[in-house]
């Protein structure tokens, strides 16, 4: 048995001692009674022996009290089982024998109703009280019945020897009652321990439940609610929520807009209907609660889940997904949902609007984060993104491309003109300085605008012409504004066809050479031809470099075009005659897209032609753009014997520092500067001092751009410029006639050498 029934029955046997002591001295006074009627001193001993036994008992019950035993200590309840049992025992031997003697020493009808009676009323008692302990029980029969049994059969006649048989039978009867008695009082005990237990941890489950919980009786009122329940239901103004009908207390709250009418509304049909699942409520303050409906016997279970930390990462999850983590603004995405809703309304709609977007973008923005870094570069986005949010009128819809570029829509402009006007404050907002962190950095926008009146137009199309109308206001410098018009499309289709076109003129050898030659002016002579690509379309004709250069630039072909340059440029000037060399441009792509030295190297290799002959030819931009990696490769270049020529000096940043740290040869003049040298004094002396200057680097000095014989005698006679360029002398010509130009120019300038040796004897 569990030592926790074990103790609980022991308890039960040393429980009631008021009505122990009633019986006992209830039996001691009857006895005394039966003693005195029959003046038998047997009789009298044993309502003695009542009260000594009953009185032992009693102080034996009180000390069990006293002991306070645990629940769980079974040896100590064994040791006052036995103590029960001894006095237990003791108490019914005295009835037994109190029956033995009234039938056997007094003849008396009285004396042996009394005891007999009494006696039987004990047993049940027997079994009613210590029907927990089987030893006790047993024990107690045994010590009334079998005195009894004997006086029976003692008794001289045939029918109290029956009566003594069936005594026996009793005693089995009984022990089978009080062992029922016993199962039933621990299934009982078991029930109640369990239903104790199933309580308590209901109770622990409700109490530490991170939900509201609250249940519903078939009447819909509630009768459990845990809690947060109840917290909850206070906080909109319920404070005692058990007992109510929900349905009262859901109508109020939807009626005082506590909780949203919706949501009430479908929750008590939810209730009313004994469905199952979820509603969502919105209560003040931003708090969401996910109500779970669940139905069984006519009963219902709401579940009320807190989900406001799960919204609110919805949303923020949801915000960044749709915004620009940098400026906050609406991503590209999140930025075509809104103008494609504005747009589509637009469509269906009765009213003309004039429908406006612009593309902002921040002009020399690489510049900025190649200079300054990142964090700079980044900090100027998010300055210019609070101006343009600072500047633009209520309505407008402002997002982040990427990169640099922002975009703008409108919905409702009055005209062009208020677009142009919107563009013009936005670039007053923009151009300027910003202060980042200890910089000053000065930045100006170019803006694109389109408009629409179509109502078929997608934001794709007005995407696609702000983009081209920025295209256009970027090629006329910075901090520029323009608004699409249908020629900048039909230049966008040009553009595009001219880029497949060029494509496949790379990709078949259809790009050729030209050769321009360069002469001496002390000679007279060819020393050098630049080799220029150049492109006849089959269908547009010819096709000049200052259109597919920058469009070869834009589609990263151009390190392609100046590698076919080089391969041939090198095997054509191994047919040339004499000593007469070939110069290739170079541009800033070809120093970070290709190993430019070794694709040199190799194509004189292929060629044949000495490195003495071959000249690359720079741009002040590409040097100053890829300083590092050209000091490297135009190193490497002149070590190998390669001539740098430094080409259209000045009309970059002209800084003289870069002249002193890269191996340049020659310097060419551009041809801005030969251009009114007849007429303007002040441009010839600045070519004489510009050739002045080269020549005190030790820099072969060219002037590029000579068309006119008054030109070239201008410079023969008062600069020391070395070497001429230009219409005068030839136009580029392709490579079968190059070699003949030379053949004839070099026979004739022998022929004439002594009149230009008159013209140049100021050198």
């Amino acid at each position: 048995m569990p030592a926790l029934d074990y103790v609980s029955i022991i308890r039960s046997v040393y429980g009631d001692r008021g009505a122990m002591l009633a019986g006992v001295f209830a039996s001691a006074l009857t006895a005394a009674l039966t003693a005195y009627r029959t003046q038998s001193l047997p009789l009298y001993l044993i309502a003695v022996a009542f009260i000594v036994i009953g009185t032992l008992r009693h102080l034996d019950m009180r000390a069990f009290r006293r002991a306070a035993i645990d629940s769980d200590d079974a040896a100590a309840a064994e040791t006052w089982e036995n103590r029960a049992v001894i006095s237990g025992s003791a108490l019914a031997l005295v009835y037994g024998f109190w029956c033995l003697f009234a039938m056997l020493l007094v003849d008396d009808p009285f004396a042996e109703l009394a005891s007999v009676s009494l006696s039987i009323a004990v047993m049940v008692g027997i079994c009613a009280r210590n029907f927990g302990l089987d030893r006790l029980v047993t024990l107690q029969m045994l010590g009334v019945i079998l005195p009894m049994s004997l006086g029976f059969f003692l008794h001289g006649d045939i029918f109290h020897p029956v009566l003594a048989a069936l005594l026996l039978v009793m005693l089995v009867s009984y022990r089978k009652l009080a062992g029922d008695i016993r199962s039933i009082l621990l299934s009982a005990v078991h029930g109640r321990i369990e239903a104790s237990r199933l309580a308590t941890e209901l109770d622990m489950a409700m109490a530490t439940l991170e939900h509201g919980l609250c249940m519903l009786d078939e009447r819909g009122v509630v009768s459990v609610a845990n809690a947060r329940a109840v917290r909850l239901f206070s906080l909109i103004g319920v404070p005692d929520l058990v007992g109510l009908q929900v349905r009262d207390v859901l109508v109020r709250l939807g009626k005082t807009q506590a909780l949203p009418s919706t949501a009430v509304q479908r929750l008590l049909d939810m209730i009313d209907k004994r469905l199952s699942g979820k509603v969502l409520l919105c209560l003040p303050a931003r708090h969401y609660y996910e109500v779970s409906v669940s139905s069984r016997d006519q009963r219902t279970v709401l579940l009320f889940e807190d989900i406001s930390e799960r919204v609110a990462s919805e949303e923020r999850i949801n915000f960044m997904a749709r915004h620009d983590a940098l400026t906050g603004l609406p991503n590209r995405t999140y930025f075509g949902e809104l103008v494609s809703e504005d747009l589509d309304a637009r469509r269906f709609g009765d009213t003309q609007r004039i429908a406006s977007l612009m593309i902002v973008d921040i002009d020399e923005f690489k510049h900025v984060n190649d200079t300054f870094g990142h964090i700079a570069g980044d900090g100027l986005l998010k300055q210019v993104a609070d101006r343009l949010r600072d500047t633009l009128p209520q309505g407008a819809v402002l997002a982040r491309l990427g990169g640099d570029e922002f975009v703008v829509y409108r919905g409702a402009v009055d005209s062009s003109n208020q677009l142009e006007r919107d563009a013009e404050a936005l670039q007053e907002a923009i151009c300027g300085t910003f202060s980042l962190e200890g910089l000053t950095i000065s930045a100006s926008a170019s803006i694109g605008m389109a408009t629409s009146t179509d109502r078929q137009d997608t934001l794709d199309e007005l995407m696609t012409k702000a983009d081209l109308a920025l295209y256009a206001a970027k090629g006329t410098g910075k901090a520029r504004s323009q608004l699409f018009h249908a020629q900048m499309d039909i230049d966008y289709h040009y553009r595009q066809r001219l880029k497949t076109d060029l494509r496949e003129a790379l990709d078949s050898g259809a790009l050729t050479l030209s050769f321009q030659p360069l002469l001496d002016m002390k000679t007279g002579k060819v020393v050098s031809c630049e080799a220029l690509s150049r492109w006849n379309h089959p269908e547009l004709g010819i096709i000049p470099p200052s259109t597919f250069v920058p469009l070869a630039e834009e589609m990263g072909l151009i390190s392609d075009i100046t590698t076919s340059v080089i391969r041939n440029a090198a095997m054509a000037c191994a047919q040339w005659p004499g000593d007469v060399g070939v110069t290739v441009n170079i541009s800033a792509r070809d120093f970070r897209g290709s190993d430019l030295a070794v694709l040199v190297t190799e194509a004189l290799a292929d060629s044949g032609l000495a490195p003495a002959r071959f000249e690359i030819e720079v741009t002040e931009t590409a040097v100053i753009e890829e300083h590092d990696i050209a000091h490297h490769v135009l190193t490497e270049l002149a070590e190998s014997g390669i001539a740098i020529a430094l080409d259209d000096f000045g009309t970059g940043y002209s800084s003289l520092s870069y002249l002193n740290a890269l191996p340049f040869t020659k310097l060419k003049i551009d041809r801005s500067f030969v251009a009114d040298i007849v007429e303007n004094p002040r441009s010839l002396r600045l070519l004489t001092n510009v050739a002045r200057l080269g020549r005190d680097l030790d820099l072969i000095v060219v002037a590029e751009g000579v068309e006119t014989e008054e030109q070239l005698d201008t410079i023969l006679a008062h600069t020391a410029i070395q070497q001429v360029q230009g219409y005068f002398f030839s136009r580029p010509l392709p490579e079968r006639d190059i070699a003949e130009l030379i053949t004839r120019l070099n026979a004739k300038r022998a022929d004439n050498s002594k009149k230009w040796l008159m013209k140049s004897k100021a050198l």
